[in-house]
Parts: C-alpha cells; structure tokens; sequence
C-alpha cells in the first residue's frame, strides 16, 4: 500500500508547531509498520502562508498524488478533491485514491479566539479546509472535541468521522530528556512552550505570576516560543514589573526544549482552544505536572487530579492558585509526574499508527 501525506505546514517544529511533529511523527510510525509513505511537503515559500498554501493546493491539483491512499492535513488536497469528486467519465470509480483528512486544530474554532489579520485569514483557511472535509472519505480527528467541533462547523456526516490521537516520539523524546544536563537546584522554575497567539492566553499566565510574586518570590517563569502576541506579552511582563521573574527563550531546538523540560518543576499553559495539546503530552513524557485549563480538548489530554491541575479558563488567580500548590506539594507534583509518564506511553508512535492502519485499510 503506497500512502501520500500532503502537508503545507512548515517543515520545522518552530514554525510549523505541534501540526509538523504530529506529522511527521505520525509518517514514522507508519513507516516503522511497513507502510509506504511519502510527503510532499510546502518547498519554497514566500512569507505570506495563506498564499504559499493556495499555491501548494494548486500545485497538488496539477499534480496529483500517485498513491493508493492520499492523507491531506488540515486544508491540503482541497482543490484536488475538487477534481478527485467529478473524475472524468473515463476514470473507474475504484481507481480513484481513498482520501483521508487529518484534522489539527480544527481552523474554524481557532480564529474564534483570534484577531485582526489572523483572523481573517483563517476564515479563508476555514473556508477550505470545510470543502476538504466534506469531499474526504474518512476526518480524523485528535479528539473527541476537535471531532464534535468539526462536525458541528463543517456540516460533517458524524459516520465519516472518527477520534486518533496525535503521536509523540516517546522514546526518542526521553533519550533526548536523558542526555539533557540538570542544573543545580534553586528557585522554583514554571515552563510553558507554545506559539503566541492570542488563543493560548499567555496573558492570564503572566498575571498569575504577578499573584505568584509576593507569595513565592524566587518563582521563574520560563516561555519558549514566539508568534503574534510576543511584543505585547514583553509589554505586559514590563508593565506588571516582573523583571527576570518571566525569561522570553523564542525559539529553541530540540536538545535546548530538552533541557528546559528537565529543568522545569511544572508545565503551564493556560490555553482555551485545543485540538489535542501535544506540548502537554511532551511535559507528562517529562515527567512534571501540568496546570492547565477546563477547557476544549485539554481535559481528555490531562487527567486532573491525577497527571496535573485543571483550572477554570481565564482565571489568573486560579492559575495562581495551582501553581502555588504545586510548588509546596513536593509529593503532589513527584505523584502526578509518575502518572504523566505512564499516561505519555498511550500516545507514542507505534501504537498510534496502528490505530491509524485501520483507518487507512477501510
């Protein structure tokens, strides 16, 4: 079986976030199972994402996927499917490729919580990856959440549509947490890692450290990642005067991200729109707790009570709140961090692709 996985998303976890590792963590394990599999990834870009994913899809539809099942993340293989719906009379029904799409974050859900110009550039993102979903045989969703919402938004057949969670490398994720050197014990360190969208809610983590200050002095917050709110996040830390308490790392590769897990004594990010959450399967892999909000698909990724603390969305002082606890509670956070482990283990590769060779056998 020859499968093609179509994917504009930027090649790199840096930019192309937890969509490119779910990815290609999911064209490991099916390969590590046998499976053919290509990608014809986004090549050449020009800066402007919206355009370099049209002309991606335009590319795709001139040149269609010689394979027997096509995977399309997100919106990719919308203009194909387009054509692939009304095959010219001469082309038999079953020589046309089954198509799957792999839904991420759901785009219709996410620019809800957005603004401005990503706004209204994920409405035409949306817009596609509608069409995409609705000419595919099988969505798949990460979650329960992201396949109600999906279903709801794009006017789904609920029997088209089924839950596979997105995969980690767990095992190359801790050999690279087991070669990442520790640093002396000192001030209670919370670490958060996500894209800077307004949808994260970075706001309230910051506003929570400010409630944190006086209550736990040497408490160090340590955020990796940028996007389109970091100028205003670096504004809001100088007008709550935190100072080094909050430390912006941007981007970091593999073996430094490695280093800040080990070195964190809790994950936080107080997200209200989640498909999945991969970063908080990355953090359970690591073995800390994760504070979290009630929220979209985080309560099915972080068990709360027993992986981390689950707190209302947009409440700083509850944010606080856990953190605080958490950092008092020695026992509490070595408890739930033995729990992530053993939790980490039900996302890694090659259980998720076999999950996965079911849905690409029919």
């Amino acid at each position: 079986m020859r499968v093609a996985v179509l994917s504009s998303t930027p090649a790199n976890p840096t930019e192309g976030s937890g969509t490119f590792v779910a990815t290609a963590g999911l064209v490991a394990g099916l390969r590590a199972c046998g499976v053919d599999v290509s990608v014809r990834d986004l090549g050449v870009r020009t800066g402007f994402h919206t355009f370099d994913r049209w002309r991606y899809n335009a590319g795709v539809a001139l040149r269609p996927p010689d394979a027997d099942v096509v995977i399309g993340v997100d919106l990719d293989g919308f203009l194909w499917a387009r054509r692939r719906a009304r095959p010219p009379s001469t082309v038999p029904p079953r020589s046309r490729p089954r198509f799957i799409v792999s839904l991420k974050g759901v785009i219709a859900d996410e620019l809800t919580h957005e603004r401005g110009w990503v706004r209204q550039l994920l409405a035409v993102q949306a817009r596609w990856e509608r069409a995409n979903a609705r000419r595919a045989d099988v969505v798949v969703a990460p979650s329960r959440y992201a396949a109600d919402t999906a279903t709801r938004l794009y006017g789904l057949d609920a029997r088209t549509v089924c839950v596979r969670p997105e995969p980690i490398d767990v095992a190359g994720w801790r050999a690279r947490l087991a070669a990442a050197p520790r640093r002396a014990p000192g001030a209670p360190t919370v670490l958060t890692v996500a894209r800077m969208y307004p949808r994260k809610h970075l706001d309230d983590l910051l506003d929570a450290a400010r409630l944190l200050a006086p209550r736990i002095p040497d408490l160090t917050l340590r955020i990796i990642g940028g996007g389109p709110e970091a100028l205003a996040l670096r504004a809001q830390r100088d007008r709550l005067g935190l100072g080094d308490r909050v430390r912006f790392l941007g981007e970091v590769g593999a073996a430094e991200l490695a280093i800040e897990y080990v070195n964190a004594d809790l994950f936080c990010l107080p997200s209200v729109q989640e498909a999945f959450g991969i970063v908080f399967v990355e953090a359970m892999a690591a073995g800390i707790p994760v504070v979290a909000c009630r929220a979209a698909a985080v309560p099915e990724v972080v068990e709360d009570g027993r992986t981390g603390v689950l707190v209302a969305p947009r409440r700083p002082d509850s944010i606080a709140d856990a953190i605080e606890g958490l950092v008092r509670n020695a026992e509490l956070r070595k408890a739930l961090g033995a729990a992530g482990r053993h939790r980490a283990d039900t996302y890694d590769l090659p259980r998720v692709a076999r999950a996965w060779l079911e849905v690409i056998s029919g």
